[in-house]
């Protein structure tokens, strides 16, 4: 018989509730979606407006490799119990730990900055008004539901923010879509080596594979280790692992698809209207949203900015949420938005610290496009080496046991390695061109 006046184990957890929401889709589906935030949006804004269709091929080459590689951070959360930085803390020296969530830290919070820049910017748009009071708007919104909202009920609001992105998807059919030309685009890649084409190249890839995005869906996996009480790290309760591995990987996949396919009708929106009329040159989300309503009409124009809005509600979090992660697991604080906030006060104060920080770059003379550069620059420079000690970790009996990685995913997670080392390469070879 239960005793009444025995310590609950999860009374720290704010009310454990699984969602009743895509049971299967979670983590992989919110990590994907969150990929295409503002910041995002505007890169493939970008490459559609400058080079058409033409780039299109690379987010066909990019989805497996980033399937990949988010996958094995999954994996990695779900069978060890810990996050990337948790593992990393465990398994390697200090100075390689503290160097990369330091980088990561930098990164996010310059994403963030642009992330509600673009938000505020988009709502300037729509509906005039005070830019600068939007943003503080949005990044108080975003702390207070990550803050105070029961873990369960604030992913299935995240879950529901994920049909924002479909907002791009129609702005596809609201225009004239030359579909030969953009079918014979996606198999056929028209390669230029040109510093202009390679440093857009570049840029596709490092928004794509983000050092984010890892910590983030590892760390999600965890949180539902304490959110489902019949649920165990996989190395200590191995018989959870078939079916386990099975929704991590159709959860990633199709997640990973989702937002890759998002990203392709934004690169098609913008090639076939802006490209085609001759604006080549756009830097922001925002701008991107502005050029459409002369071309492609109103609707178009309302439906693009009210999506980076949406995203941005979406990815907010996700930046602020893993740059809490990695800090808190880095320093052994108590972590989890699933955790009261007496439970865990230096992890949500992360949260609320690095948004606001974010908030505080918009009202600083710093120029956000030179911002997000240096993001993608840092976002490069650490995407590499946490790759590299991600393939090592996942591959080793000490780290993963039994759940060490198959021949398949090994051999892509270490493609997927190269491909953004050559990125960062390219990167700085590119560099001042």
């Amino acid at each position: 018989m239960n005793d009444p006046a025995a310590p609950n184990p999860h009374e720290d957890v704010k009310q454990p509730e699984r969602p009743p929401l895509l049971q299967v889709l979670g983590p992989g589906l919110i990590t994907g979606a969150s990929d295409d935030d503002p910041s995002g949006i505007a890169t493939y804004s970008q490459a559609g407006a400058q080079f058409g269709f033409g780039l299109t091929w690379v987010m066909l080459f990019s989805w497996p490799l980033m399937c990949a590689i988010q996958e094995i951070s999954a994996r990695i959360g779900r069978v060890t119990g810990r996050g990337i930085a948790g593992n990393l803390k465990k398994h390697y020296p200090a100075p390689v730990v503290y160097s990369i969530v330091l980088l990561l830290l930098v990164a996010n919070v310059i994403n963030l900055g642009a992330d509600l820049g673009a938000m505020g910017a988009a709502l300037k748009l729509l509906i005039g008004g005070p830019q600068l009071v939007y943003v503080a708007l949005f990044g108080l919104v975003t702390v207070l539901l990550e803050v105070f909202s029961r873990y369960s009920r604030y992913v299935s609001i995240l879950k529901w923010l994920t049909l924002s992105l479909f907002a791009y998807v129609g702005v596809v059919f609201v225009v004239k879509m030359p579909w030969g030309e953009v079918a014979k685009s996606l198999v056929i890649p028209q390669i230029s080596l040109t510093p202009a084409y390679m440093t857009v190249v570049v840029a596709i890839l490092g928004t794509t594979i983000s050092p984010y995005l890892f910590f983030w869906q590892a760390e999600e996996e965890v949180e539902e280790i304490k959110e489902r009480p019949d649920a165990k790290p996989l190395e200590r309760a191995p018989e959870q692992a078939p079916e386990e591995m099975r929704r991590i990987r159709i959860d990633t996949w199709v997640g990973m698809g989702f937002s890759n396919a998002v990203a392709l009708f934004i690169i098609l929106t913008t090639a076939a209207t802006l490209h085609a009329h001759g604006v080549t040159n756009i830097q922001t989300s925002a701008q991107a949203a502005e050029a459409l309503r002369p071309i492609a009409g109103k609707l178009a124009f309302t439906i693009f900015a009210v999506g980076i809005i949406g995203t941005g509600f979406l990815a907010i979090p996700v930046l602020a949420g893993s740059a809490a992660y990695a800090l808190g697991e880095t320093f052994g604080w108590h972590v989890g938005l699933s955790r009261k906030l007496s439970r865990a006060k230096a992890f949500y104060a992360t949260i609320a610290v690095a948004t606001l920080l974010g908030v505080l770059l918009n009202n600083t003379s710093l120029d956000p496009i030179k911002a997000l550069f240096w993001s993608a620059v840092i976002n490069g420079v650490v995407a590499v080496p946490v790759m590299a000690l991600m393939m090592h970790l996942s591959s080793h009996r000490a780290a993963m046991g039994e759940f060490r990685l198959s021949r398949g995913l090994k051999a892509v997670g270490w493609l997927s390695t190269a491909v953004m080392a050559a990125a960062a390469v390219g990167l700085f070879a590119t560099w001042g061109k």
